[in-house]
């Protein structure tokens, strides 16, 4: 399979403070009589916006582009457009490319919507029987039938984008080049913007996806590429990268909590907690991010002063409103502890899946003894980021807004009726009928 891109030690140069060659003479004339002593405004600084950029990607590959604003990911995507040129490197993009970079991107203000898809047609090459075998289905997918022969600059940022994303995806483009269509418009339009551009991955086209939704990316995209102040800071499997890109970023989160020196302890002090870690499943990295449903160790660190019998180690953990959402102890698992010796210690709680939906949630520590005696009773010690995750496998993020916990579900629609099912997430994919006296 031949490449569909390929961006060799590419690297594009902004000059900070300089003036615009490009301006017209009497703008320069006028700028002379105001300030007929002034210098250049050029500073001589520079911005890399991309720095020695290389990768390529094949022919019906769908790319997730990720990054934090101002990496360079837009620049990325105008430089392959062609609406800018690098400074270094080279770019080699095969077939036609369709691009929507911002709203309304190539659109005439004056001319009707109608007539926008014909002039986006004739500059991807298209001859205007091409243009009008698609004209129904562009305006259909658009939603804007109503307003197709009134001028664009009457048209809503909605409206832009949906005709904007409808003209890009459907006059046959070799290679679609996507930035942020998700960060507008409704769930409707997004779920047709994804579903365009899964029927485009199958259809042997390279799409180019940039996007904040890592949701989204993960679903559509088997490839991501992560750039990071101008260079490309990993390649790889879509999951793979963008769980990386999370770990960055997660500065709330320590992985390990020291409690030696924390002053609201409470108890007799016998046996205190000194520490906590958050651990990844098998004990032995530390869990730099916590997705809902991952699997997570934590691991208690306790330092006791002389021999203590019968403890019981526990906590409480709380969402950022103070609403408690667990208690559990060892005492709760019936695990008698005979004693505990003089000394430095530790022990760990295993969870297998974390059914907590993306909060914050505050943890709470006590060590208690025979009679119900305190020995340590820390508040509030330790914090646990809990980050999105695709649960269901559907490109929808669960977020705070669906509660506190979720827990493994399934629908089952045997008593629709209905003969035919689509699945109606990141990938709407068709169900095949169940066979006569099948589940």
């Amino acid at each position: 399979m031949s490449d569909s891109i390929l961006v060799e030690h590419l690297s594009k140069e902004y000059r900070l403070g300089k003036q615009n060659q490009a301006n017209m003479l009497r703008e320069r004339l006028a700028s002379l009589l105001k300030k007929p002593f002034a210098k250049d405004a050029d500073t001589g600084e520079s911005l890399w916006a991309l720095r020695d950029v290389t990768f390529s990607v094949k022919e019906g590959e769908v790319v997730g582009i990720i990054g934090r604003n101002g990496a360079g990911k837009s620049t990325l995507l105008k430089v392959l457009s062609k609406i800018t040129y690098p400074t270094a490197g080279r770019v080699k993009v095969r077939g036609r490319v369709a691009s929507l970079l911002e709203v309304g991107t190539g659109f005439h203000e004056e001319l009707t919507g109608r007539e926008n898809i014909y002039l986006n047609g004739s500059i991807l090459g298209m001859k205007r029987r091409e243009v009008e075998a698609k004209l129904e289905q562009i305006i259909d997918f658009a939603g804007v039938a109503r307003f197709i022969d009134t001028p664009i600059k009457r048209y809503s940022s909605g409206m832009r984008l949906r005709l904007g994303f409808a003209v890009a995806a459907h006059l046959d483009p070799d290679v679609l080049i996507v930035d942020e269509v998700l960060a507008v418009g409704d769930a409707g339009f997004q779920k047709k913007c994804l579903s365009v551009m899964e029927d485009l991955r199958k259809g042997g086209r390279t799409v180019l996806f940039v996007s904040h939704n890592m949701a989204a990316v993960e679903n559509l995209c088997s490839r991501g590429i992560w750039i990071d102040s101008g260079h490309v800071r990993q390649d790889g499997a879509a999951h793979e990268v963008i769980r990386s890109y999370l770990s960055s970023f997660v500065e709330t989160q320590q992985s390990t909590t020291d409690l030696s020196g924390v002053s609201s302890h409470h108890g007799n002090g016998d046996v205190r907690y000194t520490g906590m870690a958050f651990l990844e499943h098998d004990g032995m990295q530390p869990k730099l991010v916590t997705r809902s449903g991952d699997s997570i160790r934590l691991r208690f660190f306790y330092h006791a002063k002389k021999a203590v019998p019968y403890t019981s180690f526990g906590f409480q953990m709380f969402t950022e409103m103070g609403t408690l959402v667990s208690d559990t102890s060892t005492w709760h698992h019936s695990l008698d502890i005979p004693e505990i010796p003089p000394g430095d210690g530790y022990l760990d709680l295993e969870i297998d899946f974390l059914n907590l939906l993306p909060a914050r949630y505050h943890f709470s520590l006590w060590i208690t003894g025979v009679g119900g005696v305190v020995h340590d009773a820390v508040e509030h010690c330790a914090s646990l980021e809990v980050e999105l995750s695709n649960i269901y496998q559907s490109g929808k993020n669960i977020d705070s807004r669906s509660g506190i916990v979720y827990f493994p579900q399934r629908w089952v629609l045997e008593g629709l009726h209905t003969e035919k099912v689509s699945r109606a997430g990141a990938f709407p994919v068709a169900v095949s009928d169940a066979p006569e006296g099948g589940a």
